[in-house]
């Protein structure tokens, strides 16, 4: 038998995904790329079996998002016994609608059908100008048919690109797994799309798929303020009412931007959208978001971070310096080292997630600390810090310890004090570089986008998302 590894592919190479517009010669890739992960479809070794020179050309109409299958190999390993090639056909049955497999020409045809009158599904959100065209984010609810059909056919990006993205589309149990799910209307859809007239055929749509984003609601209970008595028993309203009428807490959860338009500052643009709706959104409470990865992380933080600088109240966010730190590290950390009245009214005016906002608020805070002792990167020699400085340092350390602290307590409650204060040092300082990071990052932003541009309009932070930040993983997941 010859060697398993002649007969093995890497599942991330074979696989080609390409986005593609009728010409009158046939049709023509737009973009091409490659998978991140394949692990969620082809197993943790990333490998299929039983093929040379395997290629599973996998195409988009790039309007409408159609795909196609196209499996090819110059040999296919003959079965011996239980050892069999890998049906990548059924494979990708459990991952891609019929459609995918219908023949070439059937959809080579489809494609060649699309006219300039195409337009997109859901009802135009908003729409912004950038040096390669017009893009438009379209909104909707996974309940319309047109809208969950598209996201049947391009959430296989999630497990390609999102590493522990999961499907919200369909349901793998079920005996029909295509159909729209029982929760559908709790699915808010954001699709972005590029507008760009095709120069050679203006008779063809000019939209192609750049990514979309889903977001769900969930129920938020609001105290009653003032508090009810003991025996007060909250009850549903009575008759029927929709789901979207309730107060809610928001999740954002797939959030994809196809790898041929990223590094434009687009899929920074597409979370402020989604970011100010809710925000407007009397019903919305908050907008959390689901197991982000490092690069949303960062465009997150900035995107956040200077939203807040334009919020008033924001300005008034320091560290109280009046406070005194006890002597005897065993006592209690003092309150309101940042005033907790006004945090909490912020929060809730922003809607931003706690964790989140509280990351921010230490960010802010570590930002105003004197350069003699702000964390930083730099390796230029510091001045030594004046007692009211090293005050206002330690202060800052203790606020952010106790979240810190908080987020870590079932690990570190485990191990004896000594070490559980290394630990905790440890992590924190991991902290601070995180911050000096984004902080840094930031404020190259600011510099490079702050001044006002020609028709006197500031841009966005969502064009901080082509700084291509360098992140280093975290100790503590901040």
């Amino acid at each position: 038998m010859a060697e398993e590894g002649e007969w093995s592919a890497n599942a991330n190479d074979a696989l080609n995904i390409g986005l593609v517009r009728p010409t009158d010669a046939g049709l023509k890739a737009i973009a091409t790329f490659n998978p991140r992960f394949t692990y969620p479809i082809f197993g943790n070794e990333e490998q299929i079996f039983g093929y040379k020179g395997l290629k599973i050309n996998l195409r988009y109409s790039a309007n409408d998002m159609r795909p196609h299958v196209q499996i090819t190999s110059k040999e296919k390993f003959k079965a011996i016994g239980d050892t069999e090639p890998t049906d990548i056909r059924a494979v990708l049955q459990e991952h891609l609608p019929a459609i995918a497999f219908s023949s070439v020409k059937d959809f080579e045809a489809s494609v060649q059908k699309t006219t300039e009158e195409w337009k997109p599904p859901g009802e135009l959100h908003t729409s912004f100008e950038t040096q390669d065209g017009t893009y438009e984010i379209r909104k909707g609810s996974l309940t319309d048919p047109a809208i969950h059909q598209l996201i049947t056919r391009v959430e296989i990006f999630v497990p390609l690109f999102i590493e522990g993205g999961s499907y919200i589309a369909r349901d793998p149990e079920a005996a029909d797994p295509w159909k729209v799910p029982e929760d559908a209307a709790r699915w808010t859809v954001f699709l972005l799309y590029r507008k760009q007239p095709v120069a050679d055929d203006a008779a063809q749509s000019p939209y192609t798929f750049v990514g979309y984003s889903t977001i769900y609601r969930f129920f938020y209970f609001q105290a009653p303020s003032p508090p009810a008595s003991p025996a007060a028993d909250w009850e549903l309203p009575k008759g029927d009412f929709e789901i979207t009428d309730l107060p809610c807490r928001t999740r954002l959860s797939q959030f994809v931007i196809l790898p041929p338009f990223q590094g434009k500052g687009i899929g920074a643009r597409l979370y402020k959208s989604i970011f100010e709706y809710y925000l407007a959104n009397p019903l919305a409470m908050e907008l959390t978001v689901e197991d982000p990865n490092e690069a949303f992380d960062d465009m997150r933080d900035l995107s956040d971070l200077t939203y807040l600088k334009t919020v008033p109240e924001f300005a008034q966010v320091r560290i109280n310096t009046d406070i005194n730190v006890p002597d005897d590290s065993s006592k209690a950390v003092p309150r309101d080292i940042v005033d907790s009245d006004l945090l909490d009214k912020l929060r809730r005016k922003t809607k931003i997630a706690p964790r989140q906002f509280a990351r921010l608020i230490e960010m802010h805070t570590m930002s105003q600390l004197p350069a003699s002792v702000q964390p930083s990167f730099g390796v230029d020699k510091k001045a030594k810090p004046t007692r009211a400085e090293a005050h206002q340092y330690r202060l800052w350390r203790m606020f952010a310890k106790q979240r810190v602290y908080r987020q870590n307590k079932d690990i570190l409650g485990q191990i004896d004090l000594p070490e559980r204060r290394e630990k905790l040092n440890e992590a924190l300082g991991s902290v601070e570089l995180e911050y000096a990071r984004l902080l840094a990052a930031h404020e190259r932003w600011e510099k490079h986008y702050g001044p006002s541009s020609s028709n006197g309009k500031r841009k966005s932070v969502d064009e901080a998302e082509g700084q291509g930040l360098s992140k280093k993983a975290r100790v503590e997941d901040a």
